[in-house]
């Protein structure tokens, strides 16, 4: 097992959720990024996703598409994310994931990219737009390097797909919490907990719900019924209204206590 299997294997035994942060990767700058990494680790973050910044984030909304525009004026590429994984891998025990597009893996090319990313301590990758039934070699050669392939299911999910991801996925499950782009929500889809449910009846992976949670309150009432919790704009909008602060990493990291603690307050 990976950290990322790891840890969940572990939370489960206890019977305590997951609470992963997305940030985005260079915003404001890639050491900046670093230090938020071993701050989100210290704030209770289990695995923490790494936006891989992309010039056509078609399932971002405004905030992380703002966040990645920021990241490329400095022209942070997945190369340059993968050496900042391996630079600040020994000072965190997190899992971490890279949620990136497929064009920035292709160009760097698949076998390369996931000898790289092992070695560098990568524990993870979601593409978004890369579909399971199109993932074969991909998934090959991130196995065999001991790398999670994450695949995402949605509201629109049938049955078969289900089965599908189910079966492809490794890692945890990534269930997108409604239809649409990232960014904060005032309230959790009501069909989030049904879906969970028809997910775990396919499998025993865990589930973890994205989109659109923002606050303590959403992260308490998903984690009544998910294996884990992920947040992305609502920590991100921050990182861009604090920019390079001197404080901004243990700011972020306050923030994240206040969501990382409601996830762990459910049994």
């Amino acid at each position: 097992m990976n950290r990322i299997e790891q840890r969940f294997a572990t939370l489960r035994a206890s019977g305590t959720r997951a609470f992963i942060p997305y940030i985005t990767a260079g915003d404001p700058t890639l050491a900046r990024t670093a230090d938020l990494i071993v701050e989100l680790d210290r704030a209770g973050a289990d695995v923490i996703e790494l936006g891989i910044p992309f010039s056509d984030p078609i399932a971002d909304g405004p905030v992380n598409q703002e966040a990645a525009l920021r990241a490329l004026k400095h022209r942070v590429s997945l190369h340059d994310v993968v050496d900042m994984v391996r630079e600040v891998r020994d000072r965190t025990e997190a899992g971490l994931v890279l949620f990136t597009y497929y064009n920035p893996v292709l160009a760097y090319g698949v076998e390369t990219f996931a000898n790289d990313a092992a070695a560098a301590g990568v524990d993870g990758v979601l593409c978004v737009d890369l579909p399971p039934e199109e993932s074969e070699e991909y998934k090959k050669l991130l196995d065999a390097h001991g790398i999670a392939t994450i695949f995402l299911l949605a509201p629109t999910s049938t049955e078969e797909r289900i089965a599908l991801v189910a079966e492809r996925c490794s890692g945890f499950i990534y269930y997108v919490s409604r239809t649409g782009v990232t960014g904060a929500r005032a309230e959790v889809e009501q069909s989030v907990h049904g879906m969970v449910d028809a997910i775990r009846r396919c499998t025993d992976k865990p589930v973890a719900v994205g989109f659109g949670v923002s606050t303590p309150e959403q992260v308490r009432e998903i984690a009544e019924y998910a294996d884990g919790i992920i947040v992305g704009s609502a920590i991100v909008s921050r990182i861009g209204e604090l920019g390079d602060a001197r404080d901004m990493p243990q700011t972020i990291g306050a923030f994240v206590k206040t969501l990382a603690d409601a996830a762990k307050s459910v049994k």
